[in-house]
């Protein structure tokens, strides 16, 4: 093996490797070294969702803690249930001296396109212990019907 000097220039290794891949030009220069690293990643401030399918409806769970029920925003429209959260909090102390403010802001947004097999009358919903849960019933028709035994004669 032999040592080969390496010289620095201000744009990296931009000349002798990235305009020959220009596929991999924006993914490696600005997504990696630019941006913080679950910007691009798949990762995002949307809560965690188990949604489980019985035979007469199914039920979703919202994973939301420190939110209280007032904060929540949850709507049917077009077949799709909006869940969305905000919630803001204020402190400031005043001294001759100073004044301290903080303050902190968190909200988030989800939607999920239900099946044509819900009922949108038949959805309920309660926020305990930091999950969020729903429950849709499902239309008549979509329920699944245990099968018949045919007696053979």
């Amino acid at each position: 093996m032999s040592l080969v000097k390496f010289r620095r220039t201000p744009f990296g290794n931009l000349i002798n490797q990235d305009f020959l891949d220009m596929d991999n030009f924006f993914e490696n220069r600005w997504t990696k070294s630019m941006l913080p690293q679950n910007f691009w990643n798949g990762k995002s401030a949307e809560p965690a969702l188990n949604v489980k399918e019985k035979d007469d409806r199914f039920e979703i769970e919202l994973a939301a803690p420190g939110f209280s029920k007032e904060d929540f925003e949850v709507t049917i429209d077009e077949g799709s249930l909006n869940i969305s959260a905000k919630k803001e909090h204020s402190e400031e102390e005043k001294d001759d001296n100073f004044t301290r403010r903080e303050f902190s802001y968190s909200s988030f947004q989800r939607s999920l396109q239900l099946p044509k097999s819900v009922k949108d009358e038949d959805v309920a919903a309660k926020y305990k212990n930091g999950i969020l849960s729903f429950t849709l019933g499902k239309k008549e028709e979509a329920k699944k019907i245990p099968p018949k035994k045919v007696e053979i004669a």
